[in-house]
């Protein structure tokens, strides 16, 4: 260190320093870092210069190894969605396939609006080794490398060309990982060889620096024009969002805010939980995976405050199911909040608007005609799941499907299950758990379904559990999403991290497969022919490490489920399940396009009906 206070590092070592001395409070106002770790595959674009860098902070700043660069960003991806994005990870690679395979997960993150640091190694800055092994080489942008794919899918990317372009980029890529209104993944890639080359540092770079989260504080005439059209609706339906759980506070306010005027509350996948399950005024799932009684009440609705969520098609029905409600946008970013020509935007953190709000509103409260119904509604629904998931509803003769397995593990421990956290991602599941899964807690559903990502929900998982190491974490999966990645099995027995993996075997892609003879198409490349070899899950999870078992029936798999609970390492319970049974009950409209054109009678059929259920789509 020179008199000036200043020190000499490497890009690599600055970067692995200032990663270490960033922290932050968790919910019990404890500093902690940050950065909960890094997780690292190495190769020669990575190893030489980070790797000894993260070697000298090992305990500081955890390094994590996985077996899948896609899958290892899930992980980190899933552990800040856990944590509420209060605390991350990063994640490196070397350049080339490395670098590539992280692409998937951040385009995962940025749908989902999670924050992730990804460290990609990149070619050198220098050309000296020219092509560099694995080096995507364009024929006419010489500044090109594989790592610019991440541009479209960061919500900061930056290429570091020299160490002292750390000084600013650092700051920047914590700014936007801590901003709820610009949250996502932050790209830094980085040449080899400027990470082994070395800057004379301000010393005070480093010094430990206390993160506070930061979100838009709602502008008082944001609440009073929403106030001002809420004054004039009788029939108002919360929608809740992500932003419900993310903003410090959210479920209470949520709580709050809906008792108070007696609005009935829906939820979206990824805002299932702000509100218990048996709460009165809880209707269930909204949308095209939604509940009977959400999705009644928000085709009567003369009003919808959405919090915290971007309106996808699969919670608007594809912009067909709210009618013509006005729609009030409480979200920290704006670009959100205008998904659907609302008649209000509140731009800010959901618990502070929605408390703002209830005062600016005092004692208007939604028509009691429509509350009393909401809550009726609301009992119905939960009295429906109940006889779905309750034992013995399997028919005769008939494999298991879904619901009866969602049934099987909450019924195992009723006590402990309050407690779980489930993840999943993709398939059938997601819309069953959606309308079946009884949330007792916030955070007890964890579905990445922006992205609808098979594959993330062992990865996703595993993230979980190093975020909350005291729940149990149940994953269920198809065997589709299993077979595109597992190999975090063996990192979780690696790591010590218990996950119970519950894997439904319908012999292929039944959730594609029906919606495919639902547009008017034979079965077709979809579900595995009785050719094909039969796959032992079980047998493949116990080569991972795993203790596994394939189960014949809903009581064998709700026994093993017991068994399961009381164990200390990762437990794989594989069933068969019926690949064309769903839950009849709920869903909305979804907008699939049907050719316009086919030989097929079944498909202009499919057709004909596709055109009724779009003249109800909002343009």
């Amino acid at each position: 260190m020179s008199a000036q206070g200043r020190v000499r590092l490497t890009a690599a070592q600055a970067i692995v320093r200032y990663l270490a001395a960033q922290r932050t409070r968790d919910d019990d106002g404890h500093e902690v870092g940050l950065f909960a770790g890094v997780f690292a595959i190495f190769g020669h674009g990575n190893v030489a210069a980070l790797g000894e860098a993260l070697y000298a902070h090992r305990d500081a700043l955890p390094t994590y190894r996985a077996h899948n660069e896609q899958a290892m960003a899930h992980a980190a991806i899933a552990y800040a969605k856990a944590s509420r994005r209060r605390r991350m990870m990063a994640c490196t690679t070397s350049i080339g396939p490395g670098a590539t395979n992280l692409v998937t997960a951040a385009a995962l993150a940025h749908v989902n609006r999670l924050p992730v640091l990804f460290l990609p190694g990149d070619i050198f800055v220098s050309r000296a080794p020219d092509p560099v092994l694995q080096q995507v080489e364009s024929f006419s942008d010489g500044t090109l490398s594989a790592n610019d794919c991440f541009k479209p899918v960061s919500r900061y990317f930056d290429r570091i060309v020299h160490p002292q372009q750390l000084v600013t980029a650092l700051p920047r890529a914590i700014a936007v990982l801590t901003d709820a209104a610009l949250c996502g993944p932050v790209t830094l890639a980085l040449p080899q060889d400027v990470q082994a080359d070395a800057f004379d540092y301000p010393e005070d770079l480093f010094a430990p620096r206390i993160v506070e989260p930061r979100a838009p504080w709602a502008p008082s005439t944001d609440i009073a024009a929403a106030a001002s059209v809420l004054r004039g609706k009788r029939r108002p339906l919360i929608v809740a969002g992500g932003g419900a759980l993310y903003s410090a506070g959210g479920p209470a306010a949520l709580a709050r805010f809906a008792t108070a005027h007696g609005i009935p509350v829906a939820e979206t996948q990824a805002g299932k939980s702000a509100l218990a399950h048996d709460e009165p005024l809880q209707t269930g799932a909204i949308g095209v995976t939604g509940a009977s009684a959400a999705n009644a009440l928000a085709r009567d609705a003369d009003a919808v405050i959405a919090v915290g969520t971007r309106l996808s098609d699969f919670t608007t029905g594809s912009h067909a199911l709210f009618g013509d409600a006005a729609v009030v946008a409480i979200n920290v970013q704006p670009f959100d909040a205008l998904k659907t020509r609302p008649a209000a935007i509140v731009q800010g953190d959901a618990a502070a608007a929605l408390d703002a709000l209830g005062d600016a509103l005092g004692g208007w409260r939604a028509d009691a005609q429509w509350t009393s119904r909401a809550k009726s509604l609301g009992d119905q629904w939960r009295r429906e799941v109940d006889a779905i998931v309750a034992r013995n509803a399997v028919p005769k003769g008939a494999l298991p499907y879904e619901g009866d397995v969602i049934g099987a593990v909450q019924r195992s421990d009723p006590q402990s299950a309050a407690n779980d956290v489930v993840v999943c991602a993709a398939g059938t599941l997601p819309a069953e758990l959606h309308k079946l899964w009884r949330a007792a807690r916030p955070g007890n559903y964890h579905l990445e379904y922006g992205y609808s990502c098979m594959g993330y929900e062992i990865a996703g998982g595993l993230g979980v559990k190093m975020a909350l190491p005291a729940r149990e974490v149940v994953v269920m999966l198809g065997d589709g999403s299993y077979l595109m990645m597992n190999s975090e099995i063996a990192t979780s027995i690696a790591m010590g991290k218990k996950l119970v993996i519950v894997v439904l075997d319908n012999r292929g892609f039944g959730c594609i497969n029906r919606l495919q003879q639902a547009c008017g198409s034979p079965s077709f490349n979809n579900l595995l022919e009785s050719s094909a070899p039969r796959i032992d899950f079980a047998a493949h999870a116990r080569a991972l490490g795993a203790d596994a078992v394939h189960v014949a029936s809903i009581d064998a798999l709700e026994d093993a489920m017991r068994k399961a609970r009381a164990a200390t390492r990762t437990q794989v319970l594989v069933i068969d399940t019926d690949p064309a049974r769903t839950t009849e009950a709920g869903g909305a409209w979804w907008e699939v396009a049907v050719p316009e054109v086919s030989a097929r009678a079944e498909v202009a059929l499919a057709r004909a009906a596709f055109d009724a259920a779009k003249s109800a789509q909002k343009a």
